[in-house]
């Protein structure tokens, strides 16, 4: 068996369980505690949410257009500066985060029936330093990676407000 495929179904697997694992760690917690940060100057549960939901729209469109598109040029966006452009953080927390599992389901509807060259689809991305070369791959990596440092952040804030 090659690793190819199984770093894609790892990314699958990693991707289909974030809005499961943020709903069950916040199960029970009220509007007030997921607004609450732990600290002064640290994210609400809230907001940490937010940025999975920017982090969601910006690399998920890239993976589209790569797929609707041939060997397209893309121009970097940063999620922080897109969140700037949404709602996300004002929204109540419960239809965010029912939001962030319905567009995971699309893009898993999407990824799930790739094939392997699918996945190799490439994109060159401009306007953050040198011209880089991603795939559909890279990008999905890219945010089940990412995603994984902040279910545990998470994590902390509801442990340091119980």
């Amino acid at each position: 068996m090659s690793r190819r495929p199984l770093a894609q179904m790892e990314v699958l697997a990693m991707l289909a369980a974030t809005p499961k694992r943020i709903t069950e760690m916040t199960a029970g917690l009220s509007p007030a505690q997921l607004r609450t940060p732990p600290q002064p100057d640290a994210w609400s549960a809230n907001e940490v949410l937010a940025h999975l939901r920017a982090c969601a729209d910006v690399w998920g469109e890239c993976i589209k257009t790569i797929l609707t598109q041939d060997a397209p040029t893309l121009r970097a966006l940063n999620p922080t500066t897109w969140i700037k452009q949404t709602n996300y953080p004002t929204q109540a927390f419960q239809p965010s985060l029912h939001a962030f599992a319905t567009q995971r389901a699309d893009l898993l509807a999407t990824l799930e029936p790739l094939t392997p060259t699918d996945w190799s689809r490439m994109a060159t991305v401009t306007g953050a330093g040198n011209a880089l070369e991603r795939t559909v791959l890279s990008y999905a990596q890219r945010l089940a990676i990412h995603e994984r440092p902040h279910l545990k952040q998470i994590a902390r804030i509801i442990t340091a407000l119980r």
